[in-house]
């Protein structure tokens, strides 16, 4: 990886990738949910529609849209809780498009009222969307739980009347504080040279001088003593989310708290899949994971269950966290969870577009390289007392949190089973 910082703060990242005739270009600034106020939940993910709504050279929605498609790129947006970004994806030949589509995005949006009120109705049904989709929700609505009340615990679509009331004034003082040099990284991956990103950055990406204007608010503790969200609807499938705070991704036990994810259910042949799916049948969908933030981090176990037996499957997949709390896991175990994250690693920076969020994301939240061959390393470091003693650490009974939608309103005979 090459890196490089230019004088008003802008850094450039980039990576070689010399069997591929594609490229990513990705923008990452240093936004999302985290740094919203209430009045403000959800504006992050609105000004990243409107970025590609018109700017100075390519002035409306098809003029952005018509120069990707025009040379069979692909171009796409997110918002996370700490960081947002753009990228465009195409033939390493028509880079120069993917650099002055972006530039001129992220540097000259109008954000037109017309096309503001217009796009309320788009966001609308994207919040419509995930509120009938309760695979997404319930994971929300166990951040929420854990998080409470406070950017952490909020959902990066935002609220009703933050979609309903924001002003152009708003976009472009969210704009002014946030997407500043000092706060972006420009990632690029492909078949590409170092010196000729750099070259093209500072050709396309002119930003008026200026300086990062907030830094999120500091994580505070969740007094609550809430252990149970429960949402009443009335659905085919229940939808249940059950697990702990965990740790940040800085942590120095972050591959640890990966690998023993994986051993309980990241995959087809884990402990959450074979108990609770295919030796009872009690789900159709069951996974393992973590979500890692700068400061923090959720471990959970996410299911789709027949809604007349929530009960058993939650019992069986608190049963699961019992039985491995402490436990020096068998070797063969132990081993086939690292190389299968390894495994996953190596498929996933197969694509261009993989591998300049790995690498701009790092620069963007850490400020450092971190190579494939690093995390691999550290993966291959884990061993079965370091599994035992996180599980231990983690899997305090008093900490399980569990989050669930579907036909139910007796939230009690949910806490006992936590119990």
């Amino acid at each position: 990886m090459n890196k490089e910082t230019l004088k008003n703060g802008l850094r450039i990242v980039t990576k070689h990738l010399a069997n591929t005739q594609a490229v990513t270009v990705l923008i990452l600034t240093g936004a999302g949910s985290r740094y919203e106020t209430k009045k403000l939940n959800g504006i992050s993910h609105f000004l990243e529609h409107m970025f590609f709504k018109g700017a100075k050279k390519y002035k409306s929605a098809k003029d952005v849209s018509g120069a990707i498609d025009g040379v069979g790129g692909d171009f796409n947006a997110f918002t996370g809780k700490e960081y947002v970004g753009y990228y465009v994806k195409l033939a390493v030949h028509h880079r120069d498009t993917a650099m002055d589509v972006l530039a001129d995005m992220l540097i000259h949006s109008r954000f037109d009222q017309h096309e503001i009120d217009k796009e309320r109705g788009v966001i609308m049904e994207e919040y419509n969307m995930y509120q009938d989709t309760p695979m997404y929700q319930v994971g929300w609505d166990f951040e929420r739980l854990i998080y409470g009340d406070q950017p952490m615990g909020w959902d990066q679509v935002g609220t009703k009347e933050l979609i309903n009331t924001v002003t152009r004034e708003d976009f472009v003082a969210y704009k002014k504080a946030l997407y500043t040099p000092e706060n972006i990284v420009v990632s690029v991956a492909g078949n590409i040279s170092h010196d000729d990103v750099v070259a093209q950055v500072k050709k396309y990406f002119k930003f008026e001088s200026g300086t990062k204007a907030y830094h999120h608010d500091l994580l505070q503790p969740n007094t609550s003593k809430e252990r149970v969200f429960l949402q009443h609807k009335k659905t085919e499938q229940a939808h249940v989310v059950v697990g702990y705070p965990a740790y940040a991704e800085s942590h120095k036990d972050h591959y640890v708290e990966k690998v023993l994810a994986v051993i309980l259910g990241g995959n087809m042949s884990s402990r959450m899949f074979l108990a609770v799916r295919e030796a009872k049948g009690l789900s159709y969908y069951i996974q393992t994971s973590t979500d890692d933030y700068t400061d923090s981090g959720i471990i959970s176990t996410r299911a789709g269950v027949d809604v007349k037996r929530i009960k058993l499957a939650i019992t069986a997949i608190v049963e699961e966290y019992k039985k491995i709390r402490g436990e020096k896991v068998p070797a063969a175990e132990l081993t086939k969870a690292k190389e299968y994250l390894k495994g996953k690693l190596v498929l996933r920076l197969e694509d261009s577009e993989e591998y300049a969020h790995l690498i701009g994301k790092n620069e963007l939240l850490y400020g450092e390289a971190k190579t494939p061959e690093h995390i691999m390393a550290q993966i291959d470091k884990v061993t079965a007392a370091d599994v035992a003693r996180v599980s231990q650490d983690l899997f305090r009974p008093e900490n399980l949190r569990l989050a669930a939608i579907g036909p139910y309103e007796n939230k009690a005979e949910f806490e006992e089973l936590l119990k």
